[in-house]
């Protein structure tokens, strides 16, 4: 089972790589055999089909963004605060990773509607971290009585806006970004009585 495992992560290691450098359409299964040193059949064992691997890659994805920005909310000083780590967790680590930030915004599109659902639930479940956060904001009066599932998109809107214009048309960094992005999607929750940074009173 542990030999199992291993070879999968191998497989999904590379595959992320050629995934990101060549898009979808383009990425060929014999590229990705290559470099992990199996043939097709060993690769299809493992995954059915080239679908199939790419959505195991973003999944991947996923669970080490969605992890990183829950542990980087359990250092927040308080519950808005924990939101924005976990924001910027995800755009620091996107930056740190361009290629990966490319296949999880974009290098599927050739896919259709299925990339766009597949992306969809990638997003729903950083989405769930930030409601969570940002509905405890609320309660703590940090926040506006505001729809937190809406601002949650907001957010990852913002966040994705960022991350396109950074990987196409040469724009800021997500990481170099983030402390303004933060500063603003912040202050359009702000309650009237409470600061950008944990319900302290402006003066």
């Amino acid at each position: 089972m542990q030999h199992r495992t291993e070879t999968r992560e191998r497989i999904l290691e590379a595959a992320a790589s050629v995934f990101a450098d060549k898009g979808y359409h383009d990425a060929l299964i014999d590229e990705i055999g290559r470099r992990t040193s199996m043939s097709k059949g060993g690769l299809y064992f493992h995954f059915p089909s080239k679908e199939h691997l790419f959505f195991a890659v973003m999944d991947r994805l996923a669970n080490k963004l969605v992890q990183r920005a829950e542990k980087a909310a359990t250092g927040g000083s308080t519950p808005l605060n924990a939101a924005e780590e976990a924001l910027v967790s995800v755009l620091n680590e996107l930056s740190t990773h361009k290629r990966l930030a490319r296949l999880l915004v974009t290098q599927g599109y050739s896919m259709g509607s299925a990339f766009e659902a597949k992306r969809s639930e990638v997003f729903e479940r950083f989405a769930a971290v930030i409601v969570d956060k940002l509905e405890k904001a609320k309660i703590a009066g940090e926040i506006s009585d505001v729809d937190t599932d809406l601002a949650s998109r907001v957010w990852l809107g913002s966040l994705n806006e960022v991350v396109v214009h950074w990987l196409f048309s040469n724009g800021t960094s997500p990481k170099d970004a983030a402390p303004e992005l933060k500063r603003l999607l912040v202050a359009s929750l702000r309650s009237p009585s409470g600061s950008a940074s944990g319900g302290v009173p402006e003066s």
